[in-house]
């Protein structure tokens, strides 16, 4: 499999790749056309369960902002108006989780490192191509290897457990506005929860929820922890993305130190390049071209990810 005129390598990272380069052959074309066709889901038992809990996390903190604390407020416009936010927020970062987890992230396509797809690229004799030797592809330029989702993907910036996929290429503008959503619906919350204290304390803990005061406090208290962690953590999730959308740099390639091969879109240019066009309120939207996908008509065997 190393046809004369240039030389394959079993390595991690290479410049020779554009990242729009394709497989050319008609059967591995229908089956990438097959495979985008699908939904992607990784079958890793720890991120599964980050995932679950990301989700009753936010089920608890609507929980008590509804039950406890808008509903029984004597202010009608009060509770409407902030009940309305808080859920709008709770949707958009549970819809940005979902199209996190559930878009391939830029994955290279499995085995393509044949001798028919190596002549497709009609390199120049003593070009290098580079190959991984887990996945057994060929390597795009700014491609790593995922030890968790077994497949090498394109501008990946890191695994993230709590999303159960890998931050890459195709679904790090849906990352971007999740931690977002979390970040902004975690200070509403903690808003409300200082509100509430007040009017508690003021009310002497009488008409201010339905609930026994020693249960609305220790919901509130959960409800402050759990706002506060996850505002810290977005915030700086979040925080971090922006600067390296700007830079045009991953985490992976700023903690190995990576020289840059590639003609850097920096600022404006790179936010575009993620989200998509100039800038609008359709980057807000974790809905912009979404579609349904099809179900399998037969399950796939062979590696982590699966179609649902």
């Amino acid at each position: 499999m190393q046809p004369s005129g240039h030389r394959l390598r079993d390595v991690e990272h290479h410049p020779l790749l554009a990242e729009n380069d394709n497989y050319d052959s008609s059967s591995s074309s229908s089956s990438e056309a097959d495979v985008a066709d699908r939904v992607w889901f990784i079958r890793d038992g720890c991120g599964m369960i980050c995932a679950v809990m990301t989700w009753l996390l936010v089920a608890y903190a609507d929980f008590v902002v509804t039950f406890v604390m808008l509903l029984p407020s004597k202010d009608f416009w009060y509770s409407v108006v902030n009940g309305v936010i808080f859920n709008c927020l709770a949707v958009l970062a549970l819809s940005s989780h979902l199209r996190t987890m559930l878009t391939d992230p830029g994955a290279v396509p499995k085995g393509n490192a044949t001798k028919e797809y190596m002549e497709s690229l009609q390199l120049k004799p003593g070009e290098v191509i580079y190959k991984c030797p887990k996945c057994c592809c060929i390597k795009p330029e700014r491609a790593h290897h995922c030890s968790i989702c077994k497949r090498c993907i394109r501008k990946m910036d890191h695994h993230c457990p709590w999303v159960n996929n890998c931050v890459g290429e195709k679904n790090q503008r849906f990352f971007v506005l999740f931690t977002m959503y979390i970040a902004l619906s975690s200070v509403h919350a903690l808003i409300l929860c200082g509100f509430q204290f007040i009017s508690c304390v003021r009310g002497q803990w009488t008409e201010c929820s339905d609930f026994s005061p020693p249960i609305t406090v220790i919901l509130l208290i959960f409800l402050c922890l759990e706002g506060l962690l996850f505002f810290t953590f977005t915030a700086v999730m979040f925080g971090t993305q922006i600067h390296s959308i700007c830079n045009d740099e991953t985490e992976i390639e700023r903690l190995k130190s990576e020289k840059p091969t590639w003609e850097r879109r920096l600022r404006w240019e790179g936010m575009k390049s993620v989200f998509g066009g100039p800038p609008s309120l359709f980057w807000m939207n974790p809905f912009v071209g979404f579609r349904f996908r099809r179900l399998p008509t037969r399950p796939r065997k062979g590696g982590p990810e699966f179609s649902v």
